[in-house]
């Protein structure tokens, strides 16, 4: 198949697997596609919103619709490494034998991932970067493809451990949940208050995940677009000579190079299921707020003044 025909193939299944997810989850649509452009690039996201939005079972569905395994770690202040990772245990004939723990799978929801100490987020950086874990001075490589979705409630801080920004550096995108409209919550409650149980039909498997991220990163992009990118990413950095006026007053520290490659990989992405060959500009922006957001480190005039992260991205992109 030709990568003509293989970006037309994946507009369709991705039509079929956003229906699909559509008669589970009702509304956050928005919110899907950026789920979804971030597992055809390879990436992780962090989905951030107030409890009872359906996080986990928009994450769940999502993994029935790829055809993926869906592992689920709720994350406590004394959870160890080893409690997500595995660990050695000595069997009947009185050898060590690894135990795979739940981080082993191809798509994991780590629920909370704020409220468990450093070094278990730490050792969840490993697997999320190399695709691998080391326990016992052994490593041991995951099944692809793998995908880290971690959830953060806003409103509670008390008791909780902020994820440093290195690593919150390491996920693609950071995506804000809402509430959803009148007419939507009267849908979500509809559906949730009878004997309706439907179960998602997988539109992909993790052979075609992996054709799918090979795929995009094949897709050629013109060198202004790339620039383009660049040039956003360097305006957030308010210690460059150029920056503007609102990042010089607001923001403490910008985004590194790791925001410009995946505001290009996103592009890629966001302009293949939406049946164009090559991206835009456009297709720049439409992803940037996702991946910019927690990228951004405002100054505490900012907090002072009530100037969010989107407005700063707001007025870059202008």
């Amino acid at each position: 198949m030709s990568d003509v025909e293989a970006v037309k193939q994946l507009v369709q299944k991705h039509k079929e697997l956003k229906e699909e997810i559509g008669k589970v989850i009702i509304g956050q649509t928005n919110v899907v596609e950026q789920i979804l452009i971030s597992i055809y690039t390879g990436g992780h996201s962090l989905l951030i919103g107030v409890p009872g939005l359906a996080k986990t079972l928009m994450v769940n569905t999502i993994a029935q619709t790829l055809g993926l395994n869906f592992k689920r770690i709720q994350f406590t202040p004394d959870l160890m490494p080893s409690d997500i990772l595995g660990s050695e245990v000595l069997d009947k004939d009185r050898n060590f034998k690894f135990i795979k723990g739940p981080v082993f799978g191809n798509i994991i929801l780590a629920d909370e991932i704020n409220r468990t100490p450093p070094k278990t987020q730490a050792a969840l950086l490993e697997a999320m970067q190399e695709r691998a874990v080391t326990v016992a001075g052994q490593r041991y490589p995951l099944d692809l493809p793998y995908f880290v979705l971690a959830t953060q409630n806003p409103i509670e801080q008390e008791g909780t451990y902020p994820l440093p920004e290195a690593q919150l550096d390491r996920f693609m995108f950071a995506i804000e949940l809402k509430y959803p409209s009148v007419a939507e919550e009267v849908q979500v409650v509809k559906a949730t208050t009878s004997t309706t149980n439907y179960i998602p039909k997988a539109i992909f498997n993790a052979a075609s995940i992996i054709d799918v991220q090979q795929l995009i990163r094949k897709i050629p992009i013109a060198d202004n677009v790339i620039e383009y990118a660049v040039n956003l990413v360097n305006n957030t950095r308010a210690n460059l000579d150029g920056a503007p006026d609102i990042v010089k007053n607001y923001v403490d520290w910008g985004a590194g190079p790791r925001a410009s490659q995946n505001l290009v990989l996103a592009a890629k992405a966001h302009a293949a299921i939406n049946g164009k060959f090559s991206p835009d500009i456009e297709d720049v922006k439409a992803i940037a707020h996702g991946i910019l957001r927690h990228r951004i480190l405002k100054n505490y005039k900012a907090e002072a003044e009530g100037i969010s992260e989107d407005i700063i991205i707001c007025k870059l992109l202008a």
